[in-house]
């Protein structure tokens, strides 16, 4: 059989963007978009609004924004740590003495 110098034609999959999780989660009196998201720029830093850390962008984590409201859309977006949006509505109140 003659060998070929031809490149096989690559499967290409899916968009990676498709693959992310987004689900709708009531939270803080309003409807959010919620989505776990897998780190993949370590040199970006954000800071978690649940515990106040920063962690860095390589960590698999989750962003939320909410839908509606004055405050609303992918502009308001926060990144959370998982374990933090999870428990988010078993943390006290920002400033609250506990």
């Amino acid at each position: 059989m003659p060998r070929s110098n031809r490149r096989r034609r690559e499967e290409r999959g899916l968009p990676p963007a498709l693959f992310v999780r987004q689900t709708r989660e009531v939270f803080d009196g309003g409807m959010w978009t919620v989505r776990e998201v897998t780190g993949r720029d370590p040199s970006r830093r954000y800071v978690c609004p649940g515990c106040l850390q920063t962690f860095r962008g390589g960590l698999t984590h989750v962003v939320a924004w909410p839908e509606t409201g004055l405050m609303s859309g992918v502009e308001e977006r926060r990144h959370w740590h998982t374990a933090c949006w999870r428990a988010r509505n078993q943390r006290p109140p920002r400033g609250s003495y506990r």
